[in-house]
């Protein structure tokens, strides 16, 4: 992926990547329309609108039935990403279809979950998840459970990252804002995690906890120190504490010591 600003690859010649990878797998799809639209509608879009569009054009295109749509752009996926980058450089051309999940999966749970699963092991499914726990969030924590104790890097990535009360670039999360307690038995599964990946999600999202529950995030952070414990949850403690340090704050200090 040659350097240029990532918005711009979200564009006419997006369009035709997406569609040789469809008609190679046999999809019937109206190749000329789809690469006409966007080529035409993209121009003055920044980088979110620009995959909003390339996404609702999928929809329209696939007939605008998610449940057919979906198993088609399943199939073009191609092999999972082994690293810990690439994400938005190699895989960056996935980011439409976590949004067209994100946009018209949202009645079909079962179906979106094992969507996003998928995508997040080559792109990442850190927002497409949020839509999924505003509307059901006990079913959809049950799920985040379950992917943090996966095999997969990016998956359990993905059970912390997606439940960030404050994740950049994403709609705040305002049920764990006010109460971030439902995240606490996902990160206590990770709090030893051998990736460094994993690790700075963690720290994250214990950094985002604090910033509003400043109480709820010092009442973890204790429960996790002491004499033996490993040198990953040493440097997540110290990672989700980075900003209280900066500040001095002597609870923050004696924990990191």
């Amino acid at each position: 992926m040659a350097y240029k600003k990532l918005k711009y690859w979200f564009d006419k010649n997006l369009a035709e990547l997406i569609s040789q990878k469809l008609k190679a797998n046999g999809t019937n799809f109206n190749e000329e329309d789809f690469i006409k639209s966007i080529d035409r509608n993209v121009v003055d879009l920044e980088l979110k609108d620009r995959v909003e569009l390339i996404a609702d054009e999928l929809y329209l295109r696939l007939d605008k039935d998610y449940k057919k749509g979906i198993v088609k752009l399943m199939d073009i996926l191609g092999p999972e990403n082994e690293k810990e980058t690439g994400m938005f450089t190699e895989f960056y051309w996935i980011m439409p279809i976590a949004k067209y999940v994100e946009k018209y999966g949202l009645n079909d749970f079962e179906i979106s979950m094992i969507a996003i699963e998928k995508i997040t092991k080559r792109n990442t499914g850190e927002y497409t998840i949020r839509p999924f726990i505003e509307k059901d969030l006990k079913k959809t924590m049950q799920q985040m459970m379950i992917w943090s104790v996966n095999p997969n890097k990016h998956v359990r990535r993905l059970s912390s990252e997606g439940v960030r009360p404050r994740l950049p670039w994403a709609k705040k999360l305002d049920i764990f804002i006010e109460n971030p307690k439902p995240i606490i038995p996902i990160l206590n599964n990770l709090k030893d995690d051998p990736s460094k990946y994993i690790q700075k999600s963690v720290a994250n999202c214990i950094n985002d906890i604090f910033k509003d529950n400043y109480d709820v995030g010092k009442e973890l952070i204790e429960s996790w120190n002491g004499k033996q414990i490993s040198k990953e949850r040493k440097w997540i403690i110290k990672h989700a504490l980075r900003n209280l340090l900066k500040e001095n704050n002597n609870w923050a200090i004696e924990m990191t010591n």
